[in-house]
């Protein structure tokens, strides 16, 4: 389910949590849910279902902008009895998504993400996936 990629974004994340106690796990995915990046203290097989469950949450919002002809998403929040899940947009087809306590400030939460997304948003940018056409031939 992970793709290889030329950009390192697992600093960055460690970064994040390190910065932010509260912050228990953070990964960067594409849209289409493949893992991009993950902090450190996340196993592999968790950040890729991490990054499935953010990409179809995120995924789920973005249709219900454009059910109702909202606009697009510019943050998913999901509150658990024991965490808080974030998920924001980071560039052109990628997420920045994070688990969090319960206790967490989420206002805080957010503005980091935003920061953090901000500083280097343009690493996050992902280039969509190709698709079949009708005969089959790869698409950009």
């Amino acid at each position: 389910m992970t793709t290889p990629t030329p950009r390192n974004l697992d600093w960055l994340l460690d970064d994040l949590v390190a910065r932010m106690p509260d912050v228990r796990f953070a990964i960067v995915l594409s849209t289409d849910g493949m893992l991009l990046g993950r902090c450190t203290s996340m196993e592999q097989a968790d950040a890729e279902r991490f990054g499935a469950m953010a990409s179809t949450l995120h995924g789920v919002a973005r249709s219900a902008g454009a059910h109702f002809d909202v606009g697009g998403v510019c943050q998913t929040v999901v509150e658990l009895d024991e965490a808080v899940l974030f998920i924001t947009a980071a560039g052109e087809n990628a997420c920045l998504a994070l688990l969090t306590v319960e206790t967490a400030n989420m206002g805080m939460v957010a503005y980091e993400m935003n920061q953090t997304v901000q500083r280097v948003g343009a690493h996050l940018s992902v280039d969509p996936r190709p698709t079949l056409d009708e005969a089959g031939s790869r698409q950009p």
